[in-house]
C-alpha cells in the first residue's frame, strides 16, 4: 500500500470541485452578496437581495450579455467550486425557495465557504509543484484540515475565524513560493504589496518576481516577462496583459485574468483559459 504522503499530489486541473459548476448551485453569488451601482455593476443590490435577472432555476438571465447590460464584475467573480458545496454538500440540495428559513443561514455560509475553497485551491497548485516538495507535508494537512472543515455544519462553518487560517496557510504558500522561483536565474524583483497602478511596465524583466497583493489596476504589462511570477492576490483590473508570458506564473486564478485585457499572443499557464473578451 503507498502511504498517504508518498501519493502523487492533486493538481488544479483535476479537482473539478474547486471549479464552479453553476448547475449545482442555487444561484448564491447572486444573492447572497452585495453590490454597489458602479463600472461594475448596473444597480445596486444588497446582500440577500436576488439580482433581478436570476431565473427561478437558479441561473442568470443575461449570463451571454453580462458585460453589454453592465455587469462586468459578475464576469471576474470565481468561488472556487464553494457555490456547489453549500447548495449540496452544506444543504444537503434543498435549495432556499423551497425552505426560506435557511436562507439566511446559507447566505452566510458561502462567502466563508469561498474563502476556505480558495485556499484549497491554492494549496492544491503548491502540492502540484515539485520543487516545493520540502513543504508538501504541511501542504497536505492543512489541505486535509482545511477538507474536513467546509463538511461542516453551517453554524461550524460560519463560526470560523478564516483570518487565522489564512495566518496559518499563508507562510506555507510563500514558503513553497520562494522554493520555485529561487531556481530563476539572476536577481528576482520583490514587489510584494507594491502600489502599482497604472504603472508602465511594458517589456519589464519579471520572471520570479513576487508580485503577491499587488495594486496593478491598468497597470500596463505588455510583453512583460511574467514567467514563475508570483501573482497571489494581485489585482489585475484593466492591466494591461498584451503579448505578456505568463509561464508557470504562480497562484494565478481563472478570476484575475478576466479581469485583465489580453490578446492572442499572451502566453497563459495551461491550467488556465484565454477570456472570451480578449
Amino acid at each position: 500500500m503507498v502511504s498517504p504522503q508518498h501519493e502523487a499530489p492533486p493538481s488544479p486541473e483535476g479537482r473539478t470541485d474547486l471549479r464552479a459548476d453553476c448547475a449545482d448551485c442555487f444561484g448564491l453569488c447572486c444573492v447572497a452578496l452585495p453590490f454597489a451601482r458602479s463600472a461594475d455593476f448596473a444597480v445596486d443590490k444588497a446582500a440577500g437581495q436576488a439580482c433581478s435577472h436570476l431565473r427561478t432555476d437558479f441561473r442568470c438571465g443575461i449570463h451571454e450579455r453580462l458585460r453589454d447590460r453592465g455587469y462586468p464584475g459578475c464576469t471576474v467573480f470565481d468561488c472556487f467550486g464553494a457555490g456547489q458545496k453549500v447548495s449540496q454538500v452544506t444543504f444537503g440540495g434543498v435549495d432556499w425557495r423551497r425552505a426560506p428559513k435557511s436562507a439566511r443561514a446559507m447566505f452566510e455560509v458561502f462567502p466563508v465557504m469561498r474563502q476556505l475553497h480558495e485556499l484549497l485551491r491554492y494549496l492544491t497548485e503548491a502540492l502540484d509543484l515539485a520543487a516545493a516538495r520540502p513543504v508538501h507535508k504541511e501542504l497536505r494537512r492543512a489541505l486535509a484540515r482545511i477538507e474536513v472543515l467546509t463538511r461542516g455544519s453551517a453554524e461550524s462553518i460560519t463560526a470560523l475565524d478564516v483570518n487565522a487560517l489564512r495566518g496559518e496557510v499563508n507562510p506555507l504558500l510563500l514558503r513553497a513560493s520562494e522554493l520555485v522561483r529561487a531556481r530563476v536565474p539572476g536577481r528576482r524583483k520583490d514587489h510584494r504589496g507594491a502600489d502599482l497602478m497604472g504603472a508602465r511596465l511594458s517589456g519589464a524583466g519579471l520572471r520570479g518576481a513576487s508580485l503577491r497583493g499587488a495594486l496593478l489596476v491598468a497597470a500596463d504589462l505588455s510583453g512583460a516577462d511574467l514567467r514563475d511570477a508570483d501573482l497571489i492576490g494581485a489585482d489585475l483590473r484593466d492591466a494591461d496583459l498584451g503579448g505578456a508570458d505568463l509561464t508557470g506564473a504562480l497562484f494565478l486564478t481563472q478570476a484575475q485574468l478576466n479581469a485583465a485585457r489580453g490578446d492572442a499572443a499572451t502566453v497563459l499557464p495551461a491550467s488556465l483559459g484565454r477570456p472570451a473578451h480578449w
